[in-house]
């Protein structure tokens, strides 16, 4: 007995067949266009097809960075922005240090992580890259259009629906279809815009009464660039139905606005509402993390593993702390017990190989490396060769240490940390302007670091260039102001110029 086509399609939708159940619809389509439950249905397996978790934030790109309108104060107070938050001193020999965007190291890769500090057109084409390509990241905005251009062109005979023919006004009164018609234009046309006149008309054909409509406004509104517009609407949706989607939606127009301490008072509002939710401790945990506050940002983590033993998230970034709290015992409880969790990829075993060596584990340590090395692909595999090239200069392996890092450069050009230990290197051997070009280099590349300015300056002060000796170390105590041998430096300097 054969089924129904109208319910064949339904059992391949709730199946997740959401191709062959747009295919059943099409041949019913063709019989009759004007089916409104076979084409509502279409057009929710199409948007299903391709929907993802659009919560996570997505990196700032070159627009955003060089355009944005939003006016911060010169010298907010300490703790309260995100951008211009400072690597925290921490006791011990090591202290976290910080990646290619300016950021402190984190245990995990995540949305906002990669974007840059860049200041210039210049930097801002040159950082961020992505971790697979060496294209400038771009927007959101830009990434839609592109997605939206090609959902069109891989159908034959034209997109599904003509959104520009549709008249808004009507869908949106139509509480059976507006919704699935507001989602197919969002996720699968990407186009923003009409997505939004159609929000805004369904809201007023509800009459400012449904709070799904005032999220789905939000979203729209933080897409655009409207972020007053998109917090208003979202503050107007927790007054009248608090779910944890509006709760994160409204935490991450503060981060945009670089209002974190806003962040995390949204986050523990709806932590009130809904206690031990996994997605907002975690979110807690991420802006402390960037405020550098972490020791709240690992209770936060600890207690997301007890409600949560599995958290990648969360077992890695403890596995970081406790490495930089010069635990690392500790650190490969961590990373060992993500290798049993199933991850297995090549900054895992980096990870593992570094714990390992300075747990004085040397015999796991090679074949970490090893590992690492056949797992990486594009800059992972410059990061690894600079993690070797440290523990053969630790060994004293130093001719081993330059070929490695010889390595690290060929294979990213702006690892700003290779040239600075190369520096250091070829100074021991006595190339001083070598060692002063490759100190440059890592300079000019990343500013955020400290390392290479004391460098060059204990080289100027070694050959008797005071004056530049000065200059360098002020820059350097910018980057990182507690550096206490920097200070130090400085003030002997100071002294120099004073009896001068």
């Amino acid at each position: 007995m054969k089924l129904d086509p109208f319910y064949e399609a339904l059992s391949h939708y709730r199946r997740r067949n959401y191709e062959k159940c747009a295919t059943i619809c099409t041949e019913l389509l063709e019989k009759n266009p004007y089916d409104q439950a076979i084409w509502a249905l279409k057009m929710k397996s199409m948007t299903a097809d391709v929907m993802v978790d659009d919560i996570e934030a997505e990196e700032e790109g070159i627009a955003d960075v060089m355009l944005d309108n939003d006016t911060i104060a010169q010298a907010p107070r300490p703790g309260t922005s995100l951008r211009t938050a400072t690597t925290a001193h921490t006791p011990g020999q090591a202290f976290r240090p910080r990646g290619q965007s300016g950021r402190p190291i984190s245990g995990v890769v995540r949305p906002g992580t990669q974007s840059g500090l860049a200041t210039s057109l210049e930097q801002a084409l040159k950082t961020p890259r992505t971790a697979h390509s060496a294209r400038p990241i771009t927007s959101q905005s830009a990434r839609s259009i592109r997605l939206g251009t090609a959902s069109m062109l891989s159908q034959p005979d034209g997109p599904f629906i003509q959104v520009a023919r549709l008249n808004l006004v009507k869908y949106a009164s139509m509480d059976n279809i507006s919704k699935s018609l507001f989602q197919y234009i969002y996720y699968h046309e990407n186009d923003i815009r009409n997505a939004m006149d159609l929000a805004v008309e369904a809201t007023k054909a509800c009459q400012f009464n449904d709070w799904w409509w005032k999220v789905q406004l939000g979203k729209c509104y933080f897409l655009l660039g409207l972020i007053r517009d998109a917090e208003q609407q979202l503050r107007s949706a927790l007054r009248q139905t608090p779910t944890i989607e509006t709760f994160l939606r409204l935490a991450r127009v503060y981060l945009r606005l670089d209002q974190p301490l806003s962040a995390l008072d949204v986050c523990r509002a709806g932590l009130d509402s809904f206690p031990q939710e996994i997605t907002l401790m975690t979110e807690v945990a991420r802006i402390l993390e960037g405020l550098n506050n972490i020791p709240s940002s690992i209770k936060y983590y600890k207690e997301i593993l007890q409600n949560d033993a599995t958290n990648i998230e969360a077992i890695a970034c403890i596995g970081v702390n406790h490495f930089y709290c010069d635990q690392p015992e500790l650190a490969l409880r961590f990373y060992r017990r993500l290798l049993q969790m199933g991850l297995y990829n090549a900054e895992l075993f980096n990870n593992l190989g570094l714990s390992c060596f300075y747990a004085q584990q040397y015999d796991m340590t090679i074949s970490c490396f090893e590992r690492a090395l056949s797992l990486a692909i594009d800059e992972n595999a410059a990061d690894i060769w600079y993690n070797i090239a440290h523990v053969a200069i630790v060994i004293g392996e130093l001719k081993m240490a330059i070929q490695c890092l010889h390595l690290a450069i060929s294979i990213d050009r702006n690892h700003a940390p290779a040239y600075n230990n190369l520096a250091v290197l070829e100074y021991r051997r006595g190339n001083h302007h070598q060692a002063k070009g490759y100190l440059q280099a890592a300079a000019s590349l990343t500013p955020y670091l400290f390392e290479p300015h004391y460098n060059y300056a204990i080289i100027s002060n070694n050959v008797g260039d005071l004056q530049t000796s000065y200059v360098v170390v002020q820059k350097g105590l910018k980057a990182y102001p507690a550096h206490c041998d920097s200070n130090t430096l400085l003030k002997e300097l100071n002294k120099h110029f004073t009896n001068l």
